[in-house]
């Protein structure tokens, strides 16, 4: 396997100031470049964008697929964290009252591919999900 890089990902957001805060205070996202319509972000060594777009006329309704007994929002995204870092970022949000779409548990347990997950929105509705797998290894496990 080649050596990994870091991946870039751009999100749209409808107000630029509070998910900048959001990113920046709540996950601890170093702030880089940026502009009157995006941000860039150090999201765990990646490089993340958030893009301001225009709040949608309508509200569409949010996609779920079943996963391990939990509704999963999809699309979403987010990092692979080392154990100890995922355990971290739990109690951080923890304590900053995020509300949890998925609550912080055991994904797959004692199944190849066993991970910590948790999963949240952004202030724009954008899906998250942080995980952790104690045998990294088994990242890609079937």
């Amino acid at each position: 396997m080649s050596k990994l890089t870091p991946f870039h990902v751009a999100v749209p957001v409808y107000d630029l100031e509070v998910s900048r805060r959001f990113y920046r205070e709540v996950l601890g996202c170093g702030e880089g470049r940026s502009s009157d319509s995006w941000t860039d972000f150090n999201l765990f060594g990646h490089q993340f964008v958030i893009h301001l777009k225009p709040r949608p006329a309508e509200n569409t309704a949010s996609h779920f697929n079943p996963v391990d007994g939990h509704d999963v929002p999809v699309p979403h995204y987010g990092v692979v964290l080392e154990w100890d870092e995922w355990q971290e970022l739990e109690k951080r949000l923890k304590a900053q009252g995020i509300k949890f779409v998925i609550e912080p548990y055991i994904r797959f347990k004692g199944l190849p591919g066993e991970q910590a997950t948790m999963f949240f929105l952004d202030p724009s509705g954008n899906a998250l999900e942080f995980k952790a797998f104690k045998d990294i290894g088994q990242l890609f496990a079937v």
